[in-house]
């Protein structure tokens, strides 16, 4: 196995938590990206709100991917952590993601969870994409 590790300057240093925000296996030409957040380079969320930090969180994926050689374009899964009831956000979420993803339709799941990386961060998304 051979891997690349990303870690792109418009992201916060991921090396405090131990990772990368993106690592390429280049014999598979796979890219897996570390969850994305509504985090500044000092660790702070500068949206309130879930629809707010959902574009920051997807801004933040097309950085690591673009940066690890591939595109929303080549993304194959993606996975959504919202804090709390998933089904309260979904209308508000849904158009963000969809207008995000466009013709790319990878496989998606959302995940309604209790607690993030801080008491602030409401959306996480992490995702697979090819680099080839």
């Amino acid at each position: 196995m051979s891997k690349q590790r990303i870690n792109p300057e418009g992201l916060y240093d991921g090396a405090a938590f131990g990772m990368s925000q993106a690592t390429v296996e280049t014999d598979l030409g796979l890219v897996f990206v570390s969850g994305q957040v509504d985090w500044n380079h000092q660790y702070e969320t500068t949206e309130d709100s879930v629809e707010g930090q959902m574009r920051k969180a997807l801004d933040n994926l097309k950085i690591a991917l673009t940066a690890a050689g591939s595109s929303v374009e080549q993304l194959l899964q993606v996975r959504v952590y919202i804090r709390g009831e998933l089904g309260e956000h979904m209308e508000a979420v849904a158009p963000i993601l969809s207008s995000f993803l466009g013709e790319s339709r990878p496989s998606v799941t959302g995940i309604g969870v209790a607690s993030l990386a801080s008491p602030s961060t409401l959306v996480e998304v992490e995702a697979v994409a090819s680099v080839r």
